[in-house]
């Protein structure tokens, strides 16, 4: 990997190659021109050296026009630079990243999962009880029993209402993954709350919130129409097994509108969450707008939630990993516009993220602001001198004020409770 000087680069300049900020952080793709913008944010943090393994191709004539196409992880038409929803503004060069400082690594804690640092005990209750409510739902639809849409509806009513008081929480207990059981209830909660966030995001109006996440609750209930045997099978599907495991968002719609006798707006949702923006989803290839927006909604926040869930057969993901995951997409499998809201309201680094400073300190983030994903609020739970702080002792840091910090890397919260015994 070469390493080049900040000071030569120039608006309009490309390479033949992906230039990156820190070893895996994008800062442009391959023949994409540097804008003037780029440059100004890598002075402002001080960084000096971007890497790439290509080499200048020529330089724009147009010196300080915009790049002619956005990079292949943000959203198409210049959108993200208004905000800033790429791992553009990120963090220091890879040569700078430090390591823990040694006092850190010898005193690492014995836990730093999310469920360490709750504080509002009322809000996981909440939570809780939201899973077992639809779970005692999906039952019902599972074994054909007669299920009244009132339920679901105060279900959705309450969780919009929980995620509008206790946001960060919701996110947190999402990205904790500390609830066993209910699987499918707890994914399909966890894709509501996700749901509901990046609706908002848009400036959805209430009565379509409260669809989006009655959708989100029901999306996989087709499932629960499958053959067990298919359901459980270890091992691969054959191709009729996996047709039939394809036509489960058609058993959701029918569950939805014409069991349950909501209207087609929901019904959407159901049967289209697994469309992709490209066209190449199912059931039945829909593609770009002609998708429901509920539908294209779900199937982001679906995805994200696939990522950082434990499920029997993968570890699950942090939360950094599944939105770098999200934002290679280059508009094939999601709308850019929800993906953009998405990214907006969770962070290229999302609540409750372990991370590791420049100065070796370890923190979790705690608050992000949509206009700067990558500098986040932070609470310090080992400082740079090794002190470990329990609970929220720690010093809360703004890095969207504090300039002489930067994050160096996202740190996955498993390791370090392995490590710290």
């Amino acid at each position: 990997m070469k390493k080049i000087s900040v000071s030569i680069l120039q608006p309009g300049m490309k390479f033949t190659e992906p230039v990156y900020i820190e070893g895996n952080n994008l800062l442009v793709p391959a023949s994409v021109e540097v804008r003037k913008k780029d440059i100004e944010r890598l002075h402002s943090w001080g960084i000096d050296i971007v890497q790439t393994e290509g080499d200048i191709i020529t330089l724009s004539k147009s010196k300080g026009s915009e790049a002619s196409s956005p990079p292949a992880s943000q959203p198409r038409d210049g959108e993200a630079e208004k905000k800033a929803p790429s791992p553009e503004e990120t963090s220091l060069p890879e040569e700078q990243a430090p390591n823990p400082s040694a006092a850190a690594q010898k005193k690492k804690p014995s836990a730093l999962s999310l469920m360490d640092v709750q504080e509002n005990k009322e809000a996981y209750r909440s939570y809780l009880e939201t899973i077992e409510k639809l779970d005692q739902v999906l039952a019902g639809i599972g074994e054909g029993v007669s299920v009244e849409a009132r339920s679901i509806d105060n279900i959705a009513a309450r969780l919009l209402q929980a995620v509008r008081d206790e946001r960060d929480s919701f996110i947190g207990f999402i990205l904790g993954g500390e609830v066993s059981g209910h699987e499918m209830a707890k994914s399909s909660v966890n894709a509501a709350i996700l749901s509901a966030l990046i609706a908002q995001e848009l400036k959805l109006p209430n009565h379509k919130i409260m669809q989006i996440i009655i959708g989100a609750l029901l999306h996989d209930a087709g499932m629960l129409r499958l053959p067990k045997e298919i359901l459980d099978k270890r091992g691969g599907l054959s191709e009729t097994e996996l047709q039939r495991m394809k036509n489960h968002p058609l058993y959701t719609h029918k569950i939805v509108s014409k069991e349950l006798l909501y209207p087609e707006d929901v019904g959407l949702i159901a049967l289209q969450h697994h469309e992709r923006w490209d066209g190449e989803g199912y059931p039945r290839r829909v593609s770009g707008s002609a998708i429901d927006m509920g539908a294209r909604i779900v199937s982001v926040a679906d995805a994200f939630e696939a990522m950082v869930s434990q499920k029997s057969y993968r570890s699950s993901m942090m939360g950094y990993q599944a939105i770098k995951n999200l934002l290679s997409d280059n508009s094939r499998r999601f709308d850019p516009d929800v993906l953009k809201a998405f990214i907006q309201t969770m962070g290229i680094y999302p609540i409750g993220s372990i991370i590791l400073l420049n100065n070796g300190a370890l923190a979790r983030v705690t608050e992000v602001h949509g206009d700067a994903p990558l500098r986040p609020k932070i609470r310090v739970l080992i400082d740079e001198f090794g002190k470990v702080f329990k609970q929220d002792d720690g010093d809360l840091i703004d890095l969207l004020t504090e300039k002489s910090l930067f994050i160096a890397k996202a740190v996955d919260p498993k390791e370090l409770n392995k490590q710290g015994g």
